[in-house]
């Protein structure tokens, strides 16, 4: 998906969505700072090579091992204040992050413009990637921050850094029409033999592994309009996501022979997984990551002027994330 700058509120709800694949490179190649090999050589032979070292290793203890990403971004909201954007990675997921009509849409391009506007930064500009390599395009330092709500696990947690929670969601499991197999969540799916698609490098496949569904009978999908193709074609037996992108896939599919079933909370070692998700910052960005938090719980404290901001999409109070809900707890559960 491409875009270009704002995108200002309307009252229509998308009714489709279209995504467009984009490559990490031209992007990589835009970086500010990013020297091509013409700029960085020129001269003369003998001061490009004296001039070659001390850039080196300033270069080199200036990002992580194995990333082109700083290692301290301390001043990173100065830079992206100055330069007036902020670079963010989706992955095409309605209702969260997708793009309608050549513009960044969804819950959290809608939440995270609010608050970086507040920050003084008005423009997103996005790169859209698959959902599995959203982490690695951050580290990588090919965007600053992901806008694709993303579920905060302590998997994730020990990669990356965070925001608190911007919603919360129960999974649930689309089915065919009638629901012929009875199901009602994944440890139903494993009593009736059924088999479960996920999104590749989505929570639900480890909530399936949980509920002791067979890793044969768990498919893996990679975006949430194949699960509903795979689903009517009988590759599946139910389709597990949230409750809100199951709801938002129906609505787009009208037509389509399949129902959406109540929401549940499914329990990993114990604990129940409220499928609460947040922006992405990479973990030397902890000081832009606080910055947003600020902002964002001026959103989540105000019911009323989070519905305003991302009802459209499908959000209503119950998704609100509680105060009590910290992503701290989350990353340690």
């Amino acid at each position: 998906m491409t875009g270009g700058g704002p995108r200002r509120a309307t009252g229509s709800i998308p009714r489709t969505t279209r995504t467009t694949e984009r490559t990490f490179m031209s992007h990589h190649d835009r970086r500010p700072g990013f020297l091509g090999r013409r700029g960085f050589l020129g001269g003369s032979a003998t001061l490009g090579v004296l001039a070659l070292a001390p850039a080196l290793v300033t270069a080199c203890s200036r990002t992580q091992p194995g990333t082109g990403a700083p290692k301290d971004d301390g001043e990173l909201l100065a830079k992206l204040r100055k330069q007036g954007y902020v670079r963010v990675g989706f992955a095409g997921e309605a209702p969260y992050g997708f793009q309608d009509g050549g513009d960044l849409v969804g819950e959290a391009p809608t939440l995270h413009r609010e608050v970086f506007t507040a920050l003084g930064v008005r423009e997103l500009r996005p790169t859209l990637t698959e959902f599995g390599t959203l982490i690695p395009g951050l580290q990588a330092d090919r965007f600053d921050v992901v806008s694709a709500g993303m579920a905060i696990t302590p998997e994730r947690c020990a990669k990356v850094l965070f925001s608190e929670p911007e919603f919360v969601s129960p999974t649930a499991l689309m089915v065919r029409a009638g629901n012929p197999k009875r199901l009602t969540d994944l440890v139903s799916c494993r009593e009736r033999g059924a088999t479960v698609g996920v999104l590749g490098a989505a929570v639900e496949a480890s909530y399936a592994k949980a509920a002791g569904v067979p890793g044969k009978a768990v498919k893996t999908l990679a975006k949430p309009q194949d699960g509903l193709d795979a689903l009517v074609a009988g590759r599946i037996d139910a389709f597990a996501l949230t409750g809100i992108s199951l709801r938002w896939l129906a609505r787009t599919n009208r037509g389509a022979s399949v129902e959406v079933s109540a929401p549940f909370v499914p329990v990993v070692d114990g604990v129940r997984q409220l499928s609460a998700g947040g922006a992405v910052f990479r973990q030397s960005a902890g000081g832009l990551r606080d910055a947003f938090d600020r902002e964002l719980r001026k959103i989540t404290g105000d019911p009323a002027r989070y519905v305003r901001l991302v009802g459209r999409y499908g959000f209503t109070e119950r998704e609100v994330p509680p105060r009590s809900l910290r992503t701290a707890d989350l990353c340690a559960a």
